[in-house]
């Protein structure tokens, strides 16, 4: 019996949360004793309750699908990252810009020495 060569698939979070991993019964097991408040934990996840109107849950699981993901919340998952990456970026940036403007006064005081 030959050995079937198998693509390789990055261990990304995308392709975690698109499907591309995990998604197959036949590389699962069943582990015995572990419960999902377990498994969040090891996974780093919380779980929250949030309402949302119904037609916005319908249009985020149809973009989801769409996208290849396997429900609507790795959608919410990912655009909730992609939002606070964005906004720690521009704080960030902020507070550089207010540090360096602080570095060099209002400018007065250079020309007064």
């Amino acid at each position: 019996m030959s050995k079937m060569k198998v693509k390789k698939i990055a261990g990304t979070p995308e392709n975690w949360e698109k499907g591309l991993l995990g998604n197959s019964d036949e590389f699962a097991k069943v582990v015995d004793g572990v419960t999902a408040k377990e498994l969040d934990g090891k996974l780093g996840l919380k779980p929250i309750s949030i309402r949302l109107q119904q037609r916005l849950v319908d249009d985020l699981k149809f973009i989801a699908e769409s996208n290849g993901l396997s429900g609507y919340q790795p959608l919410i998952r990912r655009v909730l990252k992609r939002f606070v990456d964005a906004e720690m970026k521009k704080i960030a940036r902020d507070l550089a810009g207010q540090s360096n403007e602080d570095e060099m006064g209002d400018g007065k005081m250079a020309r007064a020495v």
